[in-house]
């Protein structure tokens, strides 16, 4: 279940997903806590870091527990993103992913993300000075194609590899598709069987089973986990040992999921003030507690508070049963 990508080892099979508002420090830490071995800072504008956003920084924000960790730059003109490679150097990053598979439309728009599948040739050339730029392994995330009727993922793939890339994610969907409908296995084998370097495949890894399941049907080196890990950092323990063993874990009770709710929103306010942490919590709030009985006027309880202390105070009541 192990692979490497360039000299560095990934002991299992999954791996983190770049999530655009989700992906923080905190998020990555309560992920690795319960298994997780890689993740990404969310998705990095190029202009963004050249430029010195501020928010940006916020985002680059790091510490050494939170490793081996990789970075995924988003942007269109070779000049911007050398420099920004530049910049993020010194954060010493395992790996540098590029994107190509973002359908947001503000992005694509520019060029950017998705809308690169259709300049495989412009894909590869923006790969060349990203590989010739950076010390570290890279590597490019791409998707199914542009739209239905384009579903070109080997014809990019192979030109990424002309680039000099270390590896590739792909999303077993279009562009257009966004994150609906069917996921493509079939495509994401096509890629696998074409390329000799690692290919992590991505879409509704939602379960140890459609961990499973991807990496059965499509013979990949790997899965992204995206999704399948809001509010349930559990995931990666539970794919882990149905890899090995074929038994799922039980799921965790009432305690384990206030215990990790508590210890996450701390680390939230402790990034982010007490208000900030607060609010930056309310969608992991939603999620960890989906399918609960009777959560609802916790729920909107939590969706008004404004303390970390008051938060805290709803997961108690919520573990007690009020």
């Amino acid at each position: 279940t192990m692979f490497k990508i360039g000299d560095i080892t990934f002991p299992s099979s999954t791996v983190l997903a770049p999530l655009a508002g989700i992906s923080d420090l905190p998020f990555r830490m309560i992920n690795r806590s319960l298994g997780c071995d890689f993740a990404f800072v969310e998705m990095i504008s190029a202009n963004a870091i050249v430029y010195q956003n501020k928010k940006t920084e916020v985002m680059l924000t790091t510490t050494p527990e939170d490793r081996p960790l990789g970075v995924q730059l988003v942007g269109s003109d070779p000049e911007i993103i050398k420099r920004a490679l530049g910049e993020i150097e010194k954060k010493q990053f395992e790996i540098i992913d590029f994107n190509a598979a973002c359908p947001v439309r503000k992005v694509t728009r520019k060029g950017e993300g998705a809308s690169l599948l259709r300049e495989p040739r412009k894909l590869r050339d923006l790969l060349t000075v990203i590989v010739e730029s950076s010390h570290v392994p890279v590597t490019v995330k791409i998707r199914a194609g542009w739209n239905a009727l384009s579903i070109n993922a080997r014809e990019v793939a192979l030109h990424a590899r002309d680039g000099g890339i270390s590896a590739l994610f792909i999303h077993g969907r279009s562009s257009v598709q966004g994150y609906k409908g069917r996921v493509d296995y079939e495509i994401i084998r096509e890629v696998k069987e074409a390329l000799d370097i690692p290919v992590i495949g991505s879409g509704d890894v939602l379960s140890p089973q459609l961990a499973r399941r991807m990496l059965d049907e499509t013979g990949c080196d790997g899965v992204v986990i995206a999704r399948g890990a809001f509010g349930n950092p559990w995931i990666f323990r539970e794919t882990a040992e149905y890899l090995r063993s074929g038994t799922i874990p039980e799921r965790p009770g009432i305690d384990e999921i206030a215990e990790v709710m508590t210890a996450h929103l701390r680390m939230c306010c402790d990034l982010y003030g007490d208000r900030g942490g607060a609010v930056s919590f309310r969608k992991f709030f939603a999620w960890y507690t989906k399918g609960l009985h009777a959560i609802r006027p916790l729920r909107d309880r939590a969706f008004r508070a404004q303390s970390g202390g008051e938060v805290t105070d709803i997961i108690r009541e919520m573990r007690t049963g009020g």
